[in-house]
């Protein structure tokens, strides 16, 4: 079968966490700035490669627009890892990754961090998890336009501007760190006005052609992995059954910074990227909810959806 789903009974990620020797831990948490550095040097890489090809209008150039957004808009795995503070051992490092790759995605790092932890508190918790707080649609049409990305700009746009106006009620924000989201809002804001100033007044179209089309066109496919994340997967408290690893291929995993093991990095959040796989070699036998490949666990997800059992 393309997708496992077990019903048998799961060890809870705790007791698996807990049976892990002194070494193993030392060994799991160890962060690198050299393999971060190494795997965003590679990311990057083949961004440059992509944008160059686009900026010199090489033969057939647009059709790399996507697959230059879907390296953009992949950033976010980056993003992900820096709000955990792993893909690096150096602060300053997560620090500037989290905000580099939050611009490309109007995702400011310091809000979108009270977000995850939270859904890591509260994962697939339909009351609590704030992933969940805006359902699904369960139309065909409705999934298309949630992953043609509609409601992720328009939400973005919203929450930039009410987080800039100092209006942010969030309940994962708490009250203390509000002032401190205004301010990255109002920051994320003033690098769009002038990104867009310099543009028009240069009469460039750069930003149109290396980012604006391109993650418009890259963000449906990152739409389609995080729905294999844990749509489809029962409400209960244990990550090794809320959450699903999907097996991949490694180009996929390297842009996705090895998220693909998703389980692996619920159940132990501050295992850093390049340390799942061998985590995953840990957790494999324990593993309920896994789907080989992403068109596998789309399937799954969409079912979940329309069916209303996500």
């Amino acid at each position: 079968m393309a997708v496992k789903e077990s019903s048998r009974q799961a060890p809870d990620h705790h007791e698996l966490v807990g049976r892990l020797t002194r070494e193993q831990r030392l060994d799991l948490l160890q962060r690198s700035n050299i393999k971060g550095l190494l795997h965003l040097s590679g990311h990057l890489g083949a961004l440059g490669v992509t944008g160059s090809l686009i900026a010199f209008e090489v033969p057939g150039w647009p059709v790399l627009l996507p697959l230059h957004g879907i390296l953009l808009v992949f950033l976010f795995c980056l993003q992900h890892e820096a709000v955990h503070k792993t893909p690096f051992r150096s602060a300053g490092l997560n620090t500037a990754a989290a905000w580099g790759a939050g611009v490309v995605r109007l995702l400011p790092p310091v809000w979108f961090q009270h977000f995850h932890m939270d859904h890591h508190r509260y994962t697939h918790d339909p009351v609590r998890d704030p992933e969940l707080a805006r359902p699904l649609p369960r139309s065909r049409a409705g999934l298309a336009w949630h992953v043609a990305a509609g409601p992720y700009w328009t939400g973005q746009l919203r929450t930039l501007v009410v987080n800039a106006a100092g209006l942010n009620r969030d309940t994962f924000v708490p009250p203390p760190a509000r002032a401190q989201v205004a301010r990255e809002a109002r920051w994320f804001l003033a690098i769009y006005v002038v990104a867009a100033g310099v543009s028009v007044l240069f009469g460039n179209a750069a930003l149109l052609w290396l980012w604006l089309l391109p993650v418009l066109l890259g963000e449906p496919f990152l739409r389609i992995y995080l729905l294999a994340e844990h749509i489809g997967c029962p409400h209960v408290p244990n990550m090794l059954e809320n959450t699903r690893t999907t097996l991949t291929t490694m180009p996929v995993r390297f842009i996705a910074w090895n998220m693909p093991f998703h389980v692996e990095h619920h159940a132990y959040p501050a295992v850093p990227f390049h340390k799942l796989p061998a985590f995953h070699d840990v957790l494999r036998d324990h593993l309920t909810v896994t789907a080989n490949g992403y068109t596998a666990a789309t399937r799954t997800a969409t079912a979940a959806v329309l069916c209303g059992g996500a």
